[in-house]
């Protein structure tokens, strides 16, 4: 079997995105909706993770009911220095996800943390780790915009 994702694969990722029931055996039960075994469905998300096609598998939680926080946060990174810049970044446990853009202000993530108060601390860590400004773009309202990516 090839690394990247065939047919089932790319149904199960549809599926999936919907959510995993809430029961007992949340992928037994998402497998025979998809026509599929139990194992079937966790050897084939193993190997979508193993592969980097899909990079993480979970569900997402409002921070902000929970009494925690999320921050976007840019940094303008020289492009000679991108790939430590964001090694260091990723190493980071609060730091949710990162991407790169086409733009001066090359390096996006999101901070999560604990509390609203622990933003400016991390954001200043990664500051001083990269040698770079960090900044802060703070969520002043909440979209939900039912993200969804078809595979």
């Amino acid at each position: 079997m090839s690394s990247g994702p065939d047919e089932t694969d790319r149904r199960i990722l549809n599926a999936l995105q919907e959510g995993l029931p809430i029961c007992p055996r949340p992928f037994a039960a998402a497998a025979t909706a998809l026509g599929l075994d139990e194992a079937e469905l966790i050897a084939r998300l193993e190997r979508l993770r193993a592969a980097r096609i899909i990079t993480r598998f979970g569900p997402f939680y409002d921070a902000a009911a929970m009494g925690g926080a999320f921050c976007l946060c840019a940094m303008a990174v020289p492009e000679d220095r991108f790939d430590a810049v964001a090694e260091i970044v990723n190493g980071f446990p609060e730091v949710a996800h990162n991407y790169a853009r086409d733009h001066a202000l090359n390096m996006w993530f999101v901070l999560a943390t604990e509390s609203a108060d622990g933003i400016a601390p991390a954001a200043a860590r990664i500051s001083a780790a990269s040698g770079l400004e960090v900044l802060r773009f703070p969520k002043l309202r909440e979209f939900c915009i039912g993200f969804r990516v078809a595979a």
